[in-house]
C-alpha cells in the first residue's frame, strides 16, 4: 500500500469514526432538533468519506470499511458518562467535538505531509471539516 493510500485510507478511518458516532448519537438522543443536526453530520461525514475513497480507488487499491479502535472506546466511554449523567445530549454534544477535534487535527497534519494531488483534494474538503467543527462546536456552547 502506497504512502498515499495509506493516509487516505486512515482520514477515511477516522471520519468513519465521526459517522458512526453521530449516528449513534442520534439513536441515543430524543430530541429532535439534535437529531436533525446528528443526522446532517453524518450525511457531511459520509459525502467526505466517498471523496476519499473515490482517490483510493483511482490508485487501484481498496478504501476501507473500517472506524480505528479509539473511535469504539471513544462511543463505548460516552455511552457510560451519558448513563451517568443528568444531562445525555450535553454528554454527547461534548464527545462528538472531541470527535470533530480528531477529525481537524488528522486533516491539518494529512495537509502538511501529503503529496500534491492529495493535498489538492483534501484542500477541497477542509471547508467542510471546518464547518462540521464549527456548527458542533457552536452546539455545545449554546
Amino acid at each position: 500500500m502506497s504512502f498515499k493510500t495509506e493516509q487516505l485510507n486512515e482520514l477515511i478511518a477516522i471520519i468513519r469514526d465521526g459517522q458512526r458516532f453521530y449516528e449513534h448519537a442520534h439513536d441515543e438522543i430524543k430530541d429532535a432538533r439534535l437529531q436533525a443536526v446528528f443526522r446532517d453530520m453524518a450525511q457531511a461525514k459520509h459525502q467526505m468519506i466517498q471523496a476519499l475513497a473515490v482517490k483510493v480507488a483511482a490508485n487501484q487499491e481498496a478504501p476501507t470499511s473500517s472506524g480505528t479502535v479509539f473511535g469504539r472506546l471513544r462511543q463505548t466511554y460516552t455511552d457510560a458518562r451519558a448513563a451517568l449523567s443528568s444531562d445525555e445530549a450535553a454528554t454527547y454534544v461534548a464527545q462528538l467535538e472531541e470527535a470533530e477535534d480528531r477529525i481537524l487535527e488528522a486533516f491539518e497534519d494529512a495537509l502538511e505531509t501529503a503529496e500534491p494531488d492529495v493535498r489538492a483534494l483534501l484542500a477541497v474538503e477542509m471547508p467542510k471539516v471546518r464547518e462540521c467543527h464549527q456548527r458542533i462546536r457552536e452546539l455545545k456552547n449554546a
